[in-house]
């Protein structure tokens, strides 16, 4: 095996490594016998649509609205993200239908 190779498996099994620790972690710190604390519920709580909310306003930064087509295929992407959701309650299925929503929009109408 050349250098390049023993570098990419060293590489690879820290990533592995350090992935495996931060999923066994809970379980050393928080036992079956110990509860888990209020924060690290709020955190779970309220994280994950803090952090959709900033990806939303990350994606939408560029958006102009005094040059064609003035944003109108990203709000009609988050209007078919909304009604997919509210309809289906599927993140998974939202996403991606939004994606694909947005991409016809703009390859195909705009």
């Amino acid at each position: 095996m050349t250098f390049e190779t023993y570098y990419l498996l060293t590489g690879i099994l820290i990533v592995a490594v350090i992935t495996f620790a931060t999923r066994f972690m809970p379980f050393i710190f928080f036992g079956k016998k110990q509860q888990t604390p209020p924060y690290i519920h709020y955190i779970g709580t309220y994280l994950p649509p803090a952090v959709m909310a900033m990806l939303v306003i990350y994606s939408l930064r560029y958006i102009s609205f005094v040059d064609f087509p003035f944003g109108i295929p990203e709000f009609l992407g988050v209007l078919f993200v909304f009604g997919l959701h509210w309809w289906k309650r599927n993140t998974l299925l939202s996403i991606v239908g939004g994606t694909v929503a947005y991409m016809v929009l703009v390859q195909l109408v705009f």
